[in-house]
């Protein structure tokens, strides 16, 4: 990919809108806005960081009234000169400026070039570079919070100052190599033990985080399971709001898994409703309950259905020990229909009737109140798959170097393990990367960011 020319894209999202705003970047930015847009005023050259009202002609022909923001390299968001059109919001008005700027020496932008440039121009880190395309994604308070953290540099830094304190060591270590024959040690092997021990446990931790980072950004997986019939479909629509699942009377209606996401107190929970679980004979019944099982392994809460009290108690048990790491909401559905007992006094279980839509809230109360327990507002939070991945292999090269320091192995076969942490961590950051890398990451975006 070419970045040295001038680029433009539309950065609003696609379709017809009030407004519209058309982006340039490049070295010939401010010419080339220059070559289509008529100042409503007699000011006879533009000045940056300041907003100006014009027209944007095609020849003769006015094409918009529009705004103008222009911005000087390197205070800019790419870091170029760099000009923003706000005009009005038709599809025809932003295809024909677009058009205009394309045969005025501007190229089109691939996707996410414009935040590509941003990095390469020093903006901003890879790190928070992918946090742009997440913030744009985000649809929950929390996925907002995590995108704005890493934007804001938060876990770059992090990630800085882990590979800065073993660059030190790492440096003198090198030196070592250089002066090989002098058998001479500029490092002191106790420091780096303790640097190494310490950085396994900040890498550990930060891997550890990836499990809420994850579902904070993605949703919280929530199977809804029970046995054919008890209502665990209707529960579905209750809680979205909305017809989602197929509701009957015939058990075995729902024979795969629907999903759908909510939103619950600026925290996204992803439902999974299931098919019941039950001894059959049907086997495409039997796939269902199959991926049902499966759901429920993947799924951190499940909210369990039963629709009378008879053994439920012996259930749950079995539940609890087959889920042990799961938050288990057992629910008793229908409970207008039922005779309970005034000795029934179980706090941690939930009476409720789906169709009537009786004591809903508490459910969700219940699973807003078990987000907040994963809540860590003080730590950094791992939440992107590659920085996750990434992380694995600079803990699997860090334990290497320091297996291989107890064993008291040569320093040049300890540094190939300590190059390769430092290679890891720095790949998170931009600080090493490939055009593979930076490929996959910016065609995800959209051509106007």
């Amino acid at each position: 990919m070419q970045l040295n020319d001038t680029i433009c894209a539309i950065s609003t999202s696609p379709g017809m809108g009030a407004i519209a705003i058309v982006r340039i970047s490049g070295k010939e930015a401010w010419s080339v806005l220059q070559s289509v847009f008529y100042l409503s005023s007699t000011i006879s050259s533009f000045e940056p960081y300041r907003i100006y009202k014009g027209e944007i002609r095609d020849d003769t022909l006015v094409l918009d009234e529009v705004l103008v923001s222009v911005f000087k390299s390197p205070h800019s968001y790419t870091g170029e000169d760099l000009v923003e059109i706000s005009c009005h919001g038709s599809t025809y008005i932003q295809r024909r400026i677009l058009e205009l700027l394309i045969r005025n020496k501007c190229r089109l932008a691939e996707p996410g070039e414009f935040t590509l440039r941003a990095f390469v121009n020093g903006k901003m880190d890879l790190s928070q570079a992918e946090a742009v395309g997440d913030l744009i994604a985000s649809q929950s308070k929390m996925s907002h919070q995590l995108s704005m953290q890493q934007l804001r540099g938060g876990f770059s830094l992090k990630i800085k100052e882990l590979r800065e304190q073993l660059l030190h060591f790492s440096s003198l270590l090198e030196l070592e190599l250089d002066f090989g024959e002098e058998d001479v040690e500029f490092a002191n092997r106790e420091e780096i033990k303790a640097l190494l021990t310490n950085l396994k446990n900040e890498i550990q931790s930060l891997i550890d985080s990836f499990l809420v980072g994850n579902v904070f950004k993605n949703g919280i997986p929530v199977a809804i399971a029970g046995k054919p019939n008890v209502g665990k479909s209707t529960l579905l629509n209750v809680l979205l709001n909305e017809d989602r699942a197929i509701v009957s009377d015939i058990p075995g209606t729902t024979r795969d898994t629907i999903e759908d996401c909510m939103n619950i107190h600026g925290f996204t929970f992803r439902f999974i409703d299931t098919a019941g679980l039950r001894a059959t004979s049907d086997e495409v019944e039997k796939f269902g309950i199959e991926r049902s099982y499966q759901a429920m392994e993947k799924a951190m809460i499940i909210l369990y259905l039963f629709d009378d009290l008879t053994f439920i108690e012996k259930e749950i048990a079995a539940l609890e020990q087959n889920y042990m790491d799961k938050k288990i909401i057992a629910i008793v559905n229908k409970s207008d229909m039922l005779q309970i007992p005034p000795s029934w006094n179980r706090k941690d279980m939930f009476f409720i009737s789906a169709k009537k839509k009786i004591n809903i809230e508490a459910i969700t109360t219940e699973l807003h109140e078990y987000a907040l327990s994963l809540d860590r507002h003080e730590d950094v939070l791992v939440s992107n798959t590659r920085h996750y991945e990434a992380l694995q292999h600079a803990l699997t090269a860090l334990l290497h170097a320091e297996t291989a320091f107890e064993n008291q192995v040569s320093t040049d076969l300890i540094m190939i393990d300590i190059r390769g942490v430092l290679y890891h961590l720095g790949s998170i950051i931009g600080e090493v990367s490939t055009d593979d890398i930076l490929g996959s990451i910016f065609e995800n975006f959209c051509i106007g960011k």
